[in-house]
């Protein structure tokens, strides 16, 4: 059985994520050392200590994410558990921890990209006044054909009726209400700290695409989809460009988790990188693609053994969609 990695965009982040790994693991301590004497700054205690608003700043979160992702995906390496990874692919964010797995660029690497993509996402958002609303239980059509009416863009497409939108703040706020007046299910505006993935995001776009201009990729060592398409990526060259091109435009997630499952590991196992949640999965979540394949969540957790390698593991066999129990942006 063939296992695609899944890795958490911004959102699935949580005061104490990592901080039992690195306790228990010598790979992880010199994994968030390394983080930390890059950065200038202690990505570890962020993580570990928060306090929240520290760690939700864009800045903060992202390389805490990234990091965060790649040590629990080496430990599993190193545990001989993921011999037969084929497939690479993260929401937003998550993309570039996909990218470090499947060998684009090294860890090292990857900790200074984040923290500039994160740096320079966190000025668009101070220097323009943008917000974002989850749009529920709408297709996809409908909500694209709102955008256009709006003045907004979809920023996430999450999975089958769940669909988040973007842009200038004071269009989102008129957005929620006429949403709510054509009778959308539900239309919520999400507390983020600016327009991802939208044309607010322009500025940090093209900063970001100067500084990988330095940056070498390498091919993928296994089949990396990105969200700008929702297909693969098959050079260095198409990875870079996406990482770019994926600061202002859509995440189309349902879209990589549907051709991920098509193509040719139609068994797979899928395993979802992310921190502990308060609520797990619910099963309507998990109920919305045609391909048939095996879902699991990978969770740092507290009450853990040597035996399952720090991690929690839950797997479910169905045709099933893992989408988030929360927003993910």
């Amino acid at each position: 059985m063939s296992t695609a990695l899944m890795f958490s965009g911004q959102g699935a982040q949580k005061v104490g994520m990592g901080k039992d790994l690195y306790e228990r693991s010598e790979l992880v301590r010199d994994l968030y050392d390394k983080a930390d004497e890059i950065l200038g700054w202690k990505v570890s205690e962020a993580s570990f200590e928060g306090p929240e608003d520290l760690l939700t700043e864009t800045k903060v979160c992202q390389p805490a994410l990234f990091v965060h992702g790649y040590a629990v995906y080496k430990l599993l390496e190193e545990a001989g558990k993921l011999s037969e990874a084929g497939i690479a692919m993260g929401l937003s964010l998550g993309e570039l921890t996909a990218c470090a797995a499947a060998g684009v660029f090294d860890y090292e690497t990857g900790v200074k990209v984040v923290a500039e993509r994160g740096r320079l996402m966190q000025e668009a958002c101070e220097a323009s006044d943008g917000s974002m609303a989850a749009v529920i239980g709408v297709d996809r059509e409908t909500v694209a054909a709102f955008c256009e009416e709006q003045g907004v863009q979809m920023a996430n497409l999450n999975c089958p009726g769940q669909i988040v939108i973007s842009g200038e703040k004071a269009k989102i706020e008129a957005a929620v209400a006429a949403g709510k007046e054509k009778g959308f299910k539900r239309v919520l505006p999400l507390n983020v700290a600016g327009a991802y993935h939208s044309r607010l995001m322009d500025p940090a776009r093209d900063a970001f695409g100067e500084f990988l201009t330095g940056v070498e990729f390498c091919d993928p060592k296994m089949s990396l989809f990105t969200n700008t398409t929702g297909g693969e990526v098959k050079t260095g060259a198409e990875a870079k460009e996406a990482l770019v091109k994926q600061v202002v435009s859509s995440v189309l997630w349902e879209d990589c988790m549907v051709a991920a499952a098509k193509a040719a590991f139609a068994h797979s196992r899928f395993v979802r990188f992310t921190c502990p949640l308060s609520t797990p999965p619910t099963p309507s979540s998990q109920k919305r693609s045609a391909p048939a394949f095996a879902a699991a969540t990978i969770q740092s957790s507290h009450n853990t053994d040597d035996t399952t390698c720090f991690t929690k593991a839950s797997f479910a066999s169905a045709p099933v969609f893992t989408s988030p129990p929360v927003v993910f942006v």
